[in-house]
């Protein structure tokens, strides 16, 4: 064999080596972000078991309030500054009589990794009155996922938050904090992104260290940012804040630390940092009420938290 034949042969070879190699790594990257791993399906009775649908009983509601006898909802738009330093958010005050009125649900009824809807569907197929997105726990195969009582996920990873049946919360330390010691506490929901933004009172003030994700994509959450984040005032009286940022002469975002400070202003003993970016939505009353990314553009996501009927009182 002549030599100009031997190397077509190791050319068409190495190509074939590096075609392979390709195929196996884009697979690799679309099972990772793109293809869904279902590992649960969730049943209404499972999601909601005390939950009424959202639009009966007697209430009182315009585009920005919702009055009943066990919940009461108001929703400020707050703008800061103006032109490349202007601030759009949205902050909701909400009081509840029952814990069991916020609750917590997983696109398409189902658990696992790259299962994704938009908040507002989420939202409308739970006949939620209000709703944020959640944490994207099925952006990782980590964190301690506890939702409405169930343990779906036990991997201890990063600093997490605790929902009570007693209408309180806190953020915790997973590595250190078990599973099972909160649910002998009474857990509803555990939510795993951070970090925590207010701790008795006081906002945290350092962020230099915090890391979510290393994951492929990743930007650095500490700059200003679109945030979604939830605070606690007292026993079911809480503050969820949504933040539009991205956009020049719109909203460019907050730090962390502006984010923190924020909740202490509003008198939160305790608050929390959740998914942002583009998945930072607050829907009400069957429509978003923020503007993702100043495009009207929701980003599908994996679970939201949302105020839903109780007990019917």
């Amino acid at each position: 064999m002549n030599t100009g034949k031997r190397r077509r042969r190791r050319v068409v070879f190495a190509a074939a080596i590096l075609i392979a190699v390709i195929g196996i790594t884009l697979y690799s990257l679309a099972d990772r972000y793109l293809i869904e791993h279902v590992e649960g399906v969730v049943t209404n009775e499972q999601a909601d078991p005390d939950k009424a649908d959202a639009t009966t009983g007697e209430a009182e509601y315009d585009d920005w309030n919702y009055s009943s006898d066990d919940i009461d909802i108001h929703i400020d738009k707050v703008e800061a500054g103006s032109g490349a330093g202007k601030i759009t958010y949205y902050v909701a005050d909400v009081k509840l009589e029952s814990s069991s009125d916020l609750q917590s649900a997983f696109a398409k009824n189902a658990f696992g990794r790259n299962i994704i809807e938009d908040t507002s569907k989420i939202a409308s197929d739970h006949q939620a009155i209000f709703a944020i997105n959640g944490d994207y726990y099925g952006f990782r195969s980590d964190g301690v996922i506890i939702r409405n009582g169930t343990v779906y996920r036990d991997v201890p990873a990063r600093t997490g938050l605790a929902l009570f049946r007693d209408g309180t919360m806190e953020s915790y330390d997973e590595q250190q904090l078990s599973s099972g010691s909160l649910l002998a506490r009474g857990v509803a929901q555990t939510f795993s992104f951070g970090p925590a933004l207010v701790e008795n009172g006081q906002a945290v003030g350092d962020f230099a260290s915090v890391k979510i994700d290393s994951n492929f994509g990743n930007r650095s959450i500490q700059d200003s940012n679109p945030r979604t984040g939830i605070g606690l005032v007292a026993p079911n009286h809480y503050k969820f804040v949504v933040v539009d940022g991205r956009m020049a002469n719109y909203s460019k975002g907050l730090t962390l630390s502006e984010f923190a400070k924020l909740f202490a202003d509003l008198g939160c003993t305790d608050a929390y940092n959740l998914d942002g970016g583009g998945s930072s939505t607050m829907y009400f009353m069957g429509r978003v009420v923020n503007n993702p990314l100043g495009k009207q553009d929701e980003r599908g996501v994996s679970d939201i938290i949302y105020i839903g009927r109780g007990d019917g009182k």
